[in-house]
């Protein structure tokens, strides 16, 4: 169990243990052996997994208090493959950028005291990094609205201790505050200085420090605020800092906040960067940056398919049922749900959720397909067209919402290919490459007899070797200009 201690500004953090690992290298580091052990993937989802209170007897409970019961379907996570591959990203960018940071290596200690004194000097170069090689990198988490991409990175962070307190390493004094993960969002104008505002203020609010009043004043300028963010995450050894809501950033700051998550991450700081499909256009202007932002894990999460992950999500939902009648699960049920939902998460629940208070209120006491229908229909009114548009399959109709454009994967060697699909679907594709393939048969010419004294007849007569001027000229429809300047002359 590990012992929790209070900072003075009331925040509670961990006390350092040290944990052996079977790999050498993390068992030089305190920041890594001082981090959670890593979990097989059952371990994993005891982990994630999060039930609602449930009773039987609940549902024979006056209606009024039943209909707040079904609010605790909105408390239920039930971990699907997609969020085990995320514990994995979170917990691997964590560990892999612990590597060169190792706050008793020389080479590491050296990199720091430099770079303090430049700063200090102002003499900082952000493309300086002396001899220090950082081992950090980027994580994306990019899917549909609804999906439940920050619920799923809330739960992942939930195990893992965000504040860490160091006194002692294996007989040597160490006394390091150890921040490990830093979560921030995106800020909507797509102001980088909004950004690094937001950075300063959260690391005062979690570890009680004055960074934002010691550093921050009106007239210092984004440039001189990048290497103390830097050198800020350094002191405090943060582990990962997360950018929620990524497609906030729009074209007009794009560019200098994408170079500031390079310089981040070239500088030893990990990133992972979470947002809606809109958010994915940030990664392919350049080479340089979409190599960093994508370099540890890419992972897309589309609404689900109508199978087998769809239909474990829903029956590990279905048995919650505080009607007075438990209705059993079908597949005609699932597959009415499917179709009001399309297989966002979000809604699964809370079409599940209003279905049963529906139910409550009117007495009904039991769901039925019907019942399913009629709330989808009141519930999601606003949510027809976009819901109508995932439906249709049609990549026009779907480009007008950002958050719902649907990313293929396809397998390329041993990296993964991400594709957008925009244009053509998967069932039309075929056909439009037959079109292409088939050739335009050439117009044939109709050949016309002319008269003598046409001029469509000369040309019809001339030979490939001479031009049509030429044939003009021999034939005395033009004249030679040389002799009107002999003339004039």
């Amino acid at each position: 169990m590990t012992k929790s201690i209070f900072l003075p500004n009331g925040m509670e953090a961990s006390q350092a243990e040290y944990k052996e690992f079977p790999l050498v290298e993390f068992n030089q580091n305190p920041l890594i052996q001082a981090l959670p052990p890593l979990l097989d993937k059952a371990a994993i989802i005891r982990k994630l997994m999060v039930k609602p209170i449930y009773k039987e007897e609940e549902r024979y409970i006056e209606s009024v208090y039943r209909i707040h019961m079904v609010n605790r379907l909105f408390q239920l996570f039930t971990p699907l493959p997609v969020h085990i591959e995320v514990w994995n990203m979170v917990h691997s960018l964590i560990m892999q950028g612990y590597l060169a940071r190792n706050p008793f290596d020389k080479n590491y200690k050296q990199y720091i005291n430099a770079s303090g004194k430049e700063i200090i000097n102002r003499s900082y170069e952000i493309s300086s990094r002396q001899n220090f090689r950082t081992t950090s990198g980027c994580g994306t988490f990019i899917g549909f609205s609804g999906m439940g991409k920050t619920t799923t990175i809330n739960r992942v962070l939930s195990n893992i201790p965000q504040v860490i307190i160091h006194n002692e390493y294996k007989g040597a004094h160490f006394n390091q505050i150890q921040l490990v993960w830093l979560k921030l969002e995106a800020p909507s104008n797509s102001s980088l200085k909004a950004l690094c505002l937001q950075f300063f203020m959260k690391v005062d609010e979690l570890l009680g420090t004055n960074n934002y009043k010691k550093y921050v004043s009106r007239n210092m300028s984004v440039d001189s605020m990048l290497p103390l963010i830097s050198q800020v995450a350094h002191n405090i050894g943060l582990g990962l800092l997360i950018i929620d809501e990524t497609q906030n950033i729009k074209k007009r700051g794009a560019d200098q906040i994408m170079n500031f998550f390079v310089y981040l991450i070239n500088t030893g700081i990990n990133l992972c960067l979470i947002g809606t499909p809109g958010a994915y256009d940030l990664f392919g202007k350049e080479l340089r940056m979409t190599r960093r932002l994508t370099g540890n894990a890419e992972i897309i999460y589309n609404n689900m398919q109508y199978g087998n992950e769809f239909s474990f999500l829903l029956e590990s939902v279905w048995k919650y049922q505080w009607t007075k009648n438990y209705v059993p699960y079908n597949e005609e049920f699932g597959k009415v749900i499917y179709k009001e939902t399309q297989g966002i998460s979000d809604l699964v629940i809370k079409l599940f959720a209003y279905s049963q208070q529906f139910a409550i209120e009117k007495g009904i006491e039991e769901l039925s397909i019907g019942l399913i229908k009629n709330v989808a229909k009141e519930k999601f009114r606003l949510l027809q067209p976009m819901l109508n548009a995932i439906r249709s399959g049609n990549p026009h109709k779907i480009a007008k919402y950002e958050d719902i454009r649907k990313i293929e994967l396809g397998e390329l060697g041993k990296g993964r290919d991400v594709k957008r699909v925009n244009s053509i679907p998967k069932k039309r594709e075929d056909k439009v490459k037959e079109v292409n393939i088939v050739e335009k048969p050439k117009k044939q010419i109709r050949s016309m007899e002319y008269k003598k004294d046409d001029l469509r007849y000369l040309l019809q007569e001339k030979s490939d070797e001479k031009s049509p001027y030429q044939v003009l000229i021999e034939n005395d429809y033009i004249d030679d200009t040389v002799m009107w300047i002999e003339v004039i002359q």
